[in-house]
Parts: C-alpha cells; structure tokens; sequence
C-alpha cells in the first residue's frame, strides 16, 4: 500500500519535515508518482516506530541509523531480521544503562565534593586516570 507524505505523517505521529529528514539521512525511502509527489510503502512506518522508539531510549540518530542499515527499506523486516536489529540494541543499551547506574549511584557523591578542578574527581576522572593524556575533556569508560 502506498501512502502520502501527509498520511505517513498523520499515522506516524511526526512532522513533514522529520520525515525529509529521515529520508535525507537515508533512515527511509519514498519514490515519486507522476504527480512529482512523494509517495512511501506502509512498511516505512515500522521504520519511523524504530527511529521513535530509538529516540525515546536515547540513542542518536547515527547509531538507529545503523541499526536500520540491517534492515530491507522497500518491505517489512522478517521476524529474523527484527530479532536480528534488536541484538545490536542491546548491546549499545546495556552500555547506557551502565552509564547512566554509575552516573546515578555516584552523583550525590559529585555533587557534594565542590571540585573545580577535574583532576580529583571521582567521577569525571577517577584517581586522576587521565591526566598523564594532558588537558581537555575528561570521558567515562566502561571498565571491561
């Protein structure tokens, strides 16, 4: 079935213009008819509830991207395919989730020292882990 920029938008719940985007950075696909209107298959909106539901857990646009990379954009993903997406999410959300315990169970502690400068903090750059790579922002690294 074929549908309308408007429809995909009304069903989709989001803007024209998120759809040209999405369409833009190649997360979707439309053809045009003989009209020069956009038209999309309804399975584009399966895709536009992965960008959503991606969004909503926080991931960027890059790495639902590549998630949908793995999925047909001219049909509906097999269950195979779905299952196959979802591996790749898990691992990226496991690694937020841990991110985001460590930020939760040590913030009290952060917010409380007063620190202006980050090589004492606990948090942002533990027993000073970053200062031998010299000046500049300091990132959180999941200790494997």
């Amino acid at each position: 079935m074929e549908l309308s920029v408007g429809q995909v938008a009304k069903r989709a719940e989001v803007t024209v213009s998120a759809l040209h985007f999405y369409e833009q950075k190649g997360m979707i696909a439309s053809w045009r008819n003989q009209g020069n209107q956009r038209r999309y298959d309804s399975s584009v909106l399966r895709r536009i509830a992965v960008i959503k539901t991606g969004q909503q857990l926080g991931l960027s646009l890059e790495e639902i991207k590549q998630a949908l990379a793995s999925l047909p954009i001219d049909r509906a993903p097999s269950q195979e395919e779905w299952e196959a997406m979802g591996k790749k999410w898990k691992s990226i959300l496991d690694d937020k989730i841990w991110l985001m315990t460590k930020l939760r169970d040590e913030l009290g502690e952060c917010i409380g020292c007063g620190c202006l400068s980050l090589n004492r903090c606990r948090l942002r750059n533990p027993d000073d882990e970053l200062g031998a790579l010299g000046n500049g922002a300091t990132l959180w690294k999941k200790n494997d």
